[in-house]
């Protein structure tokens, strides 16, 4: 990842808007003070307001692979450093941090998926079709891997799976064909026009390489991956009572959220038609929300961005 090619912390903060901010937090805190994990830590939104409903009692473990998101979150919460704890991970690291930081039976744990406004808009990420810098799409500078490998180097048939498994892309052959054909690929610009013209041309609001970029995004971060090893290691930090939100923005994670939900609050997770239970499976969470919630029209209205959110809550037995 190039060096602060990117704009100041003061000009881009103030264009990242929270998600379902009112609606997570209002899930997670509860009472007064207690001890919090917000696993994405983006920008600081959904930190200041955990805090901001907290009080100053209350401590919060801030976790995010992107150093560039870290910094704008350690400028926002400036004065309430004290009750803060910065560490740039990633969250499938989630229970080796919170050991190392104290961070025990906890009160809440946030987690926000996908992509923000701060890789979007921040020139040189990759991420955006608009952007004429590298090809990379990381989160974090330590990564191997970037999409300018996977575009350049993989081949057609790697590329055409990874395009429909993570982005669910029905023409998804067409444009792995067309991405090899035009190798090589240098940058976002470059590869959102080869797409668009492999299914031929947009129609609609929503850009024909959407989807593209959204599977090689989620193959370069290893994210679904990464979110399945954490839901356990979320769960097993909270205390009795103690909740889990989690922020999800298309189906694929959506659909591993609600299907853990869904499996840990059942004793028993035996298949159909057995007589007695053999599993010994026992229930660890109660589900809070019953279905997904989704930004309010006004929320969608403000922020189009937000439109696919949705959001889930647990609560550990």
């Amino acid at each position: 990842m190039p060096q602060i090619a990117y704009k100041t912390v003061t000009a881009i903060q103030p264009l990242h808007t929270s998600v379902l901010l009112h609606e997570a937090v209002g899930a997670l805190v509860r009472a007064p003070g207690g001890s919090y994990i917000d696993a994405t830590a983006g920008a600081g939104g959904h930190s200041a307001a955990i805090l901001a409903a907290a009080g100053p009692t209350a401590r919060l473990l801030a976790l995010d692979a992107d150093p560039f998101a870290l910094s704008l979150t350690e400028a926002r919460l400036g004065d309430v450093a004290s009750q803060v704890t910065l560490r740039e991970v990633n969250f499938r690291r989630l229970d080796e941090v919170a050991d190392s930081a104290g961070f025990h039976h906890v009160d809440g744990i946030l987690m926000d998926l996908g992509i923000s406004s701060l890789q979007l808009d921040v020139e040189d990420r990759g991420f955006s079709f608009r952007d004429t810098g590298p090809l990379d799409m990381s989160f974090s500078p330590s990564q191997e891997l970037n999409a300018a490998t996977i575009v350049n180097e993989w081949s057609e048939g790697d590329i055409a799976d990874t395009i429909y498994r993570y982005g669910e892309e029905p023409g998804s052959r067409r444009i792995a064909r067309a991405i090899v054909a035009a190798r090589p690929i240098t940058s976002p610009v470059v590869l959102a026009d080869v797409v668009q013209r492999a299914l031929g041309g947009r129609r609609g609001k929503t850009h024909p390489a959407t989807r593209t970029f959204q599977a090689l995004r989620i193959a370069v971060n290893d994210e679904l991956a990464a979110l399945e090893a954490t839901l356990p290691q979320a769960m097993g930090l909270l205390r009795p009572g103690g909740r889990l939100a989690v922020i999800t923005f298309h189906s694929l994670e959506d659909r591993m959220v609600k299907d853990y939900f869904d499996t840990e609050s059942r004793d028993c997770v035996c298949p159909p038609g057995l007589p007695i239970c053999m599993c010994g499976h026992t229930a660890s969470l109660i589900k809070v929300t019953r279905r997904a919630v989704p930004p309010n029209p006004e929320e969608q209205r403000q922020n189009p961005r937000s439109r696919s959110a949705k959001l889930r809550v647990a609560e550990r037995r």
